[in-house]
């Protein structure tokens, strides 16, 4: 399953290239404001810290529409301007809530470890390491979020729910999807970010849930058969949606 999901993910992002470089501008411009006006105002911490939050913000903001459109294109649509500027009002609400959730969690993370660090006690290294594993946990979760909140549901309570339950249901997929997640980034720093960039990952958290849902539709007809899940017959329609490739054929169509 993992295989294809690589293989799915990577033609989509190739048969949308433009599209998925364009919105990497985007998160480019946006990396760029929130990297801009807190150094334009670094000398007055108000407006520092301020400014600051506004970028992290506008971030997940504009990740959520993001998201909304690779999850078209996952689906083998073609998502248009039209369609961002309908995802972000949308999704406004409850990205900006999970931005703003991110914001404090980052805060109070980093308040508490060095006050628990500090502690002779036993109980330092015991909530530090509570801590720990709390923050790992929240970090595979949060893969979860904006490609649930585009496919499942625009509760923002229930997302949260939903994204626990899907990492807790499915912990080493989920932790190879982030070690899949950081090598995206690794490589796409190569190019300044523009490819394959943040949109293929919102893209490969995409095509992921897409395909990890068959798993729930199946459990739903076979409740007691949980450790025989038939991937290849679930997968059936989506390979041969994305067909036999070769990267001659994608470089030379005209050769095939």
């Amino acid at each position: 399953m993992f295989g294809f999901l690589i293989k799915k993910t990577f033609f989509d992002m190739w048969d949308n290239l433009i599209s998925i470089a364009l919105l990497n501008l985007g998160f480019i411009l946006v990396a760029g404001i929130t990297i801009y006006f807190p150094v334009i105002f670094k000398s007055v911490p108000v407006l520092f810290f301020i400014s600051l939050f506004i970028g992290f913000v506008l971030f997940f903001l504009y990740s959520g529409a993001v998201s909304g459109m690779v999850s078209q294109i996952a689906d083998y649509s073609r998502p248009g301007f039209k369609d961002f500027l309908d995802y972000f009002k949308e999704f406004f609400p409850s990205s900006m809530l999970f931005g703003i959730m991110n914001v404090a969690m980052v805060f109070l993370f980093s308040i508490a470890f060095p006050v628990y660090s500090r502690m002779k006690s036993i109980i330092g290294p015991i909530a530090s390491s509570l801590l720990f594993w709390l923050m790992v946990l929240w970090i595979l979760a949060i893969q979860y979020f904006f490609p649930v909140q585009s496919r499942l549901d625009k509760s923002f309570k229930k997302i949260i729910k939903k994204m626990f339950i899907i990492v807790l249901d499915n912990p080493l997929f989920t932790i190879g999807l982030l070690i899949s997640s950081l090598f995206i980034f690794f490589i796409s720093a190569f190019t300044a970010f523009l490819l394959p960039g943040i949109s293929a990952i919102f893209l490969w958290h995409n095509v992921a849930l897409k395909l990890r849902l068959y798993k729930y539709d199946y459990l739903e007809d076979h409740p007691d058969d949980r450790r025989n899940i038939p991937w290849d017959v679930l997968l059936l329609d989506d390979k041969e949606k994305v067909g036999k490739r070769t990267l001659k054929g994608m470089i030379f169509p005209w050769k095939e």
